[in-house]
């Protein structure tokens, strides 16, 4: 396993961090305890320092797991990581009550990484509201929490607001070679890393989808050219890693032979190690991914607000995952999600809301034709099971 460190952070941290939000689970949908320990303790035994979990997955349960999991002298080798759920937090108290209960969840008090979870611009604005810097300054002096940092899922201008807005000790954002350009993107990246942030990476795989062993035969043929024969995953994995400013990448591993090739890697994947032949691999693997999509897309947002409020970006990514991945349940339910009123402060922004107004059309600067894409949208990820798997992303986020 190699290492790195983080600038404010004492102990160096592994480079593969353990996900604990896709655990085997059994055929009614619970955790398969035994399995999913003995999938945590293998990778500790093998260097993996580094848990992450958040109050939502597995319906609340992964928190519990994870303190199973550290039982028997794990407590000692690897560090738990866990978020306050910010779209359930209704006032300054609610946040103390949340920390109360995931220092019980996971049996440790100080928790020695906390994150605000799932940031974009009007969620931080609106925890600002209710103190949350308050909340993290006095959460750090009582020694319920070691480090404090964020996830975020947002525009590059807002996580620079973020980053500057409080004395983080590091951040987690959504990084892969096709997000270069996307959210924090490598801005973002080299924006925590110029502020003294440690940078954790989730989603290197975009869920999985860059892993699968047998992406679209035009990718395919890509890495065919390559000098060394490497599998997806790890072309994917070593392109993160190959950035210095990245401390970790988490991986949410639930197959045994999942862990196996992550832990394998990770005992290899220096930073600056990739040739300028391999990066030009990668280069024309996200080039040909992107022409593949529904709609070029790159999430930039000046599309907002939108008068009816349809989450546009939101509608398209998933769009696109669909089209470039195949996954039609996996796409259905993330929709329901991600574009209803769970992280939207209430408000529902499905795409059959588009009345056809026209005002997105002339903020767009990719001369996205948004009304037509959106009627795609509508056929390809709406039925009248929408507001079902709503309701069950909200019973999975334990809300």
């Amino acid at each position: 396993m190699l290492y790195r460190n983080m600038p404010k952070v004492k102990e160096a941290l592994s480079i593969l961090g353990f996900g604990c939000m896709r655990l085997p689970v059994q055929e009614n949908g619970k955790i398969n305890r035994p399995r999913a320990i003995a999938q945590i303790r293998h990778a500790i035994d093998n260097g993996v320092n580094y848990l992450d979990t958040a109050w939502p997955y597995h319906g609340g349960d992964s928190e519990r797991l994870v303190e199973e999991a550290l039982k028997n002298g794990y407590r000692d080798k690897a560090f738990a990581a866990t978020k306050l759920p910010s779209w359930m937090v209704k006032s300054r108290g609610h946040m103390d009550e949340f920390l109360d209960q995931q220092c019980k969840n996971l049996g440790t008090d100080p928790i020695d990484f906390y994150l605000i979870h799932n940031l974009a611009g009007p969620m931080w604005e609106r925890l600002k509201g209710m103190d949350v810097l308050d909340f993290m300054d006095r959460a750090k002096k009582s020694g319920r929490i070691r480090y404090a940092g964020f996830s975020f899922h947002g525009r590059i201008d807002d996580f620079k607001t973020i980053v500057d807005d409080y004395d983080w000790d590091f951040c987690q954002i959504q990084y892969n070679y096709l997000d270069e350009y996307h959210q924090a993107g490598t801005e973002g990246l080299m924006y925590a890393a110029q502020k003294n942030l440690g940078v954790i990476v989730m989603e290197p795989l975009r869920g999985g989808n860059l892993g699968v062993p047998q992406p679209p035969p035009e990718v395919a043929r890509i890495w065919e050219n390559a000098m060394e024969s490497r599998t997806p995953v790890e072309w994917a994995l070593r392109w993160v890693w190959n950035h210095p400013e990245v401390t970790m990448v988490l991986s949410g591993m639930n197959e045994e032979s999942h862990v196996a090739e992550n832990l394998k890697i990770a005992s290899d994947a220096r930073p600056n190690s990739l040739t300028l032949e391999e990066k030009n691999l990668v280069k024309q693997a996200a080039e040909t991914y992107r022409r593949l999509m529904a709609v070029n897309c790159t999430g930039c947002e000046y599309c907002k607000p939108c008068p009816e409020g349809v989450n546009i970006s939101g509608a398209f990514e998933i769009l696109n995952k669909l089209h470039l991945f195949k996954n039609e349940p996996e796409a259905r339910q993330m929709y329901a999600v991600r574009c209803g009123d769970i992280f939207s402060g209430g408000q529902m922004g499905y795409a059959s809301q588009c009345i056809q107004c026209g005002e997105c059309l002339d903020k767009c600067p990719q001369g996205i034709a948004i009304p037509d894409m959106l009627e795609q949208v509508v056929a390809d990820l709406e039925d009248d099971k929408t507001l079902e798997r709503l309701a069950m992303g909200k019973k999975m986020l334990n809300m």
